[in-house]
């Protein structure tokens, strides 16, 4: 394991970055140290809670979601 300050320099873009992109960018660098995942698994971490979420806010609105499961 490579010590953070001992790592090789990142080239960075010249233009302008989205400081929300950043920001999450960090995030799943953070989350997939923090859990041992690759990137590709965060990003499926990420999707899911976002879509529990959204299922939430439209049972608050008293919505019920478009499709139903029993069970898989």
């Amino acid at each position: 394991m490579r010590l953070p300050w001992k790592q090789k320099a990142r080239q960075v873009n010249s233009q302008p970055v989205s400081t929300h992109a950043l920001e999450l960018e960090t995030a799943k660098e953070i989350l997939s140290e923090v859990f041992h995942a690759r990137p590709a698994d965060v990003e499926e971490m990420i999707l899911r809670r976002l879509e529990e979420r959204d299922w939430h806010e439209e049972r608050k609105n008293g919505l019920w979601p478009a499709e139903f499961c029993l069970g898989e």
